[in-house]
């Protein structure tokens, strides 16, 4: 996707997530431990200053302070955050900053903050009991982003080991696909790109019937396993 078009979603997926903020902040939400929807609020806030200054001060040293406590206060932080980045990613996506993995410019943040936003805004939505579908080609940009990036952080640290084979994933909404190891793929995983992005991290199980499995599923399900994401 264009530098243009990640950052019109990223705006888009923040502004959601706000609008979600408006009710009670106690609610638990699924898939993120014992985090309330505050909780989830003050983690997206907080990543995006830290991504934020990972551009204008160049290092992922950023320490961002405890979020206001009184209600206003919290909402307007959270706000003001979501600009703060904007503004910062807002320039020429080759431009130098820090990153934890390459390419090492702020074209790596607009994507990684869209995609971000993306999964805490379904999170989020999730949580109050809303319905809302993810954007098929912003969805397969976080398919890509999981092999491309998220899974190779993994590996590095050994948190993961290289897959022995090689599993394929078919968006079949988009018809795009996704090979994910070496070799042949012994499996093909079918589904819409939303449930994809929503099973790589975590929010769906592979038993979903909305997932469809030629080959060898067992051995597609021991690559799934990675673990993929953080």
């Amino acid at each position: 996707m264009d530098s243009e078009s990640l950052l019109q979603h990223l705006s888009d997926e923040l502004d959601a997530f706000r609008a979600c903020l408006d009710g009670d902040l106690s609610v638990p939400v699924e898939h993120c431990g014992e985090w309330t929807l505050r909780d989830l609020a003050e983690h997206l806030g907080s990543s995006n200053l830290w991504a934020a200054a990972a551009v204008t001060e160049q290092h992922g040293k950023h320490e961002a302070t405890s979020a206001p406590r009184d209600p206003e206060e919290f909402l307007r932080w959270f706000e003001e955050s979501a600009a703060t980045l904007l503004k910062v990613l807002r320039t020429d996506p080759n431009t130098r900053a820090w990153t934890f993995h390459p390419p090492h410019t702020v074209g790596f943040w607009q994507r990684r903050r869209a995609l971000e936003a993306l999964v805490h805004r379904w999170d989020a939505e999730n949580a109050l009991g809303i319905c809302r579908s993810l954007d098929p080609i912003l969805a397969g940009e976080g398919v890509a982003e999981v092999f491309d990036t998220m899974a190779p952080r993994q590996i590095a640290p050994g948190r993961a080991q290289h897959p022995q084979s090689a599993l394929r994933l078919h968006a079949a909404d988009t018809g795009a696909s996704w090979v994910y190891g070496p070799g042949t793929a012994v499996a093909t995983l079918t589904a819409t790109a939303e449930r994809i992005v929503l099973l790589l991290w975590g929010r769906m199980s592979s038993s979903d019937a909305a997932f469809h499995w030629t080959g060898d599923r067992e051995a597609g399900l021991r690559i799934l396993a990675g673990p993929l994401t953080p």
